[in-house]
């Protein structure tokens, strides 16, 4: 190469790399942000709440307007017809479904759920202690969900038991209400009988729950105020949780369902059965069979689900009479006969 070459293409070659010097590198894209997965509940999860919310239906369809013996004893086949445990899980998961309705509850769940080694670490956190979930944002709108819910329909039972037991005063005009039941053994045994039986739920109502759940159809809650937190309710939260991690599925259905388990409220309504069983083995005529029902299998129950969500259970009134009416059943004391004048 010519020695008077050389310059040139050495100034030539410097302008280059001065040039690509100032020219900006080129911009390069994060990768896009992981996807929380999708609110997932396990379709046996979503088969207990409906079974709960069935039974409360059918509970709700029975008139207080009974015609005949044979109503009667419908009544109170509907009324029996639940086990203990099933009813006490399946008010925890629609407890869980209410609380899922809370949209800021379950977005910040979902922001912590990115991150697939966090999201498995706070699924180990709620299933080893379900009160963890109290401390996470959202919560407390959440939990007064749940806990409208659980004592929603806890009430709702108790006040269809009130009406079931009131009308065991006004049929008692009614000749055929003071006949003797029929075949009183075997309507007791067949009210022990539904302790042990499993209830299933509607396809309808479990499609509807599991739109629930993943926000679709929401349900319509205005939140209550509990007077403490319940283990029900911190239950329920810590499964609306799972739920929302996208950790409550079929995979992880077991330890999920290990969060339904809450002797104390189960133990509550087992006491309510046996009363229905004492009360039915003394019960003699229809009317009295009623009063079994509403009070025993129906307002019991009821006041288990009222308390299992932490409201204030509800008093019955009592009559106490007042001072004027006492005073006008005691008799009259009579004055002291007066004992004869000696004669002096």
């Amino acid at each position: 190469m010519p020695a008077a070459v050389r310059p040139v293409l050495v100034a030539a070659l410097m302008l280059l790399v001065a040039a690509c010097a100032d020219a900006p590198a080129p911009v390069v894209a994060p990768p896009p942000a992981p996807k929380p997965p999708p609110v997932s509940m396990s379709p046996r999860l979503l088969e207990a709440a409906s079974a709960y919310r069935g039974y409360l239906n059918r509970v709700q369809a029975i008139s207080p307007a009974f015609a005949d013996g044979g109503e009667v004893a419908q009544a109170l086949r509907t009324g029996a017809r639940y086990e203990p445990g099933q009813l006490v899980r399946g008010a925890i998961v629609y407890g869980a479904i209410a609380a899922l309705q809370d949209r800021a509850f379950v977005s910040g769940l979902q922001a912590y759920g990115r991150d697939p080694a966090q999201r498995r670490q706070m699924a180990f956190e709620l299933i080893r202690d379900p009160a963890y979930a109290r401390g996470l944002p959202g919560a407390a709108g959440a939990a007064a969900l749940a806990v409208a819910a659980m004592g929603g329909e806890g009430q709702r039972l108790y006040d269809q038991g009130k009406a079931v037991k009131q009308a065991a005063y006004d049929i008692q005009k009614s000749p055929w209400s003071r006949e003797s039941v029929a075949s009183r053994p075997e309507r007791l045994a067949e009210a022990k009988a539904h302790a042990n039986s499993m209830m299933l739920g509607d396809s309808a109502e479990t499609q509807r729950l599991s739109e629930a759940a993943r926000g679709l159809t929401p349900i319509a809650l205005t939140p209550a105020e509990a007077r403490f937190t319940t283990p029900s309710v911190s239950r329920a939260l810590a499964i609306a949780a799972l739920a929302a991690l996208g950790e409550a599925g079929e995979a992880n259905v077991d330890a999920v369902l290990g969060l339904t388990l809450e002797p104390n409220v189960a133990g509550c309504m087992t006491s309510a059965r046996l009363n229905l069983y004492q009360c039915l083995a003394v019960a003699r005529p229809h009317y009295e069979d009623v009063f079994c029902n509403g009070q025993h299998a129906l307002m019991d129950t009821g006041r288990c689900l009222i308390r299992q969500a932490g409201l204030a259970e509800p008093v019955e009134a009592r009559f106490v009479p007042d001072a004027s009416s006492i005073a006008r059943k005691m008799p009259t004391p009579k004055a002291p006969a007066r004992r004869p004048a000696r004669n002096r």
